[in-house]
C-alpha cells in the first residue's frame, strides 16, 4: 500500500545511486558470482554521508546482481547516462492496465522502458534464470524475449516491493490500433467482456482468428527473420522449462491512421507527417528480429519507430510491434512440473522434458502458420 508517488520516488533515488556508484567501479567480464550479488543501501528520509535526504518514509534498496545487468545494458546499447536520465529525470508515469497479474506498470516518460511490480517467486526465478539469459544473450542479441535491464527492491513500512526494468514494445507516440496476446493455443482463447470494454482491450487467439482470418503479410526476408527469432527463443524459454508465455503483437494500420488524420483535420490525405516523436532508441520489433543486418539496409525505419512492416488482407499497411512476455510466470509450473514428474518418472515419459517442448512447437506453428504469412 505504499503510495504510488513514494513509490516511483524511491525507485528513482535507489536507481541513481546504484547506476551512479556502479561507474565508479571499472569494467569487466562478468563472473559466476556476479549473478548471485546483492547490494542494499539504507535511505533515511533525513540524507546520510550516502544517500540525499527526501520526502519520503525511509526505505532500504535492493539491486540484484548489478555487474551483470550493467552487462546486459551495455549490451543492449544502453550507456548509463542514458538509462538515469530516462528513468530518473522526468516523474514516471502509472499505466493504468495492469494486466492481469495485478503487477504495477510504469513508462519512463520518454518512453524508453517499462518497470513492472513483480511477486518475490517471479524476482527469483528471474535470478535463477540470468546465467543462462547471460549466456545465450551472448551468443544472440537479437532476440525478441523481454530485455531486462535491472531487478530491485524496494523495502518499506515491512514491504518488500519488487521491481524489474524492461523494454517498451509500445511507443506511446504511435497509435495502436489493435493488440493481441497470443499463446498459440484456442482453449479459453477468447477476450472477456469486462476486457472489450477497455479504451484498448488485449485480444486473444480465437479473437486473432476471428479478426484477421488470413493473417499478417509479411515479404519473405522479414518472415524468415522473424520466425527464425521466433524459433531461437522458443528453444531457450524450451531449456529453461519455461511455458505458458504469449507474444504481444500490437498492429498500427498507416492507411487507417491517415484516414483519421484525414477526418480530423476534413482535409484531403496530404501532410501525413506524424510529429516529430522520439526516436525508438533501443530494441525497437525491427532489431530484435534483424540486428545488425538493417544497419545500412534499404528499411528506412526512421518514422516507422522500430515496427515491423506488414499488410493485412486488404492490402492495407501495417506496422508490427511485437515481443514475447510472461516469460516469468513459468515460477508456478516448476512446482507444478516436479510433481507430476515424481509421478511419471517411472513410465520414462516425464513431463518436464515434455510439455515445454510441446508448448513450444505448438507456439511457433501457430505464429509463423496462422499469425504471419509470407507474402
Amino acid at each position: 500500500q505504499t503510495t504510488s508517488s513514494a513509490l516511483k520516488g524511491a525507485i528513482q533515488l535507489g536507481i541513481t545511486h546504484t547506476v551512479g556508484s556502479l561507474s565508479t567501479k571499472p569494467e569487466r567480464d562478468v563472473l559466476m558470482q556476479d549473478f548471485y550479488v546483492v547490494e542494499s543501501i539504507f535511505f533515511p528520509s533525513e540524507g546520510s554521508n550516502l544517500t540525499p535526504a527526501h520526502h519520503y518514509n525511509d526505505f532500504r534498496f535492493k539491486t540484484y546482481a548489478p555487474v551483470a545487468f550493467r552487462y546486459f545494458r551495455e549490451l543492449f546499447g544502453i550507456r548509463p547516462d542514458d538509462y538515469l536520465y530516462s528513468l530518473c529525470n522526468e516523474p514516471l508515469i502509472e499505466l493504468s492496465n495492469s494486466g492481469a497479474s495485478g503487477s504495477l506498470f510504469y513508462v519512463s516518460s520518454d518512453d524508453e522502458f517499462i518497470i513492472k511490480t513483480v511477486p518475490h517467486k517471479a524476482a527469483e526465478f528471474l535470478q535463477k534464470l540470468l546465467p543462462g539469459y547471460y549466456m545465450n544473450l551472448n551468443q544472440n542479441p537479437r532476440t525478441l524475449l523481454p530485455k531486462f535491464y535491472g531487478l530491485y527492491c524496494v523495502q518499506a513500512g515491512g514491504k518488500n516491493i519488487r521491481i524489474v526494468v524492461m523494454n517498451n514494445l509500445l511507443p506511446r507516440s504511435v497509435k495502436m490500433h489493435l493488440k493481441y496476446d497470443l499463446k498459440g493455443s484456442t482453449y479459453k482463447r477468447r477476450a472477456s467482456q469486462k476486457e472489450r470494454e477497455k479504451v484498448f482491450p488485449t485480444y486473444k487467439d480465437l479473437d486473432f482468428m476471428q479478426d484477421i482470418p488470413d493473417g499478417l503479410f509479411l515479404d519473405s526476408d522479414m518472415y524468415n527473420a522473424l520466425c527464425k527469432t521466433l524459433q531461437r527463443d522458443c528453444l531457450v524459454l524450451q531449456s529453461f522449462k519455461i511455458m505458458d508465455y504469449s507474444l504481444l503483437v500490437a498492429i498500427h494500420n498507416i492507411d487507417l491512421a491517415q484516414r483519421e488524420h484525414a477526418m480530423a483535420d476534413g482535409t484531403s490525405q496530404t501532410d501525413t507527417r506524424r510529429p516529430a516523436a522520439q526516436k525508438a532508441l533501443y530494441s525497437t520489433a525491427m532489431e530484435s528480429i534483424q540486428g545488425e543486418a538493417r544497419r545500412g539496409g534499404t528499411i528506412e525505419t526512421d518514422d516507422q519507430m522500430g515496427g515491423i512492416p506488414a499488410r493485412n488482407a486488404k492490402g492495407e499497411r501495417l506496422l508490427l510491434y511485437i515481443g514475447i512476455i510472461d516469460v516469468l510466470q513459468s515460477y508456478r509450473f516448476v512446482k507444478k512440473l516436479e510433481h507430476s514428474w515424481k509421478a511419471l518418472v517411472h513410465d520414462g515419459d516425464t513431463v518436464s522434458v515434455h510439455r515445454p517442448s510441446f508448448y513450444a512447437e505448438r507456439f511457433q506453428r501457430f505464429m509463423c502458420n496462422t499469425a504471419f504469412k509470407k507474402i
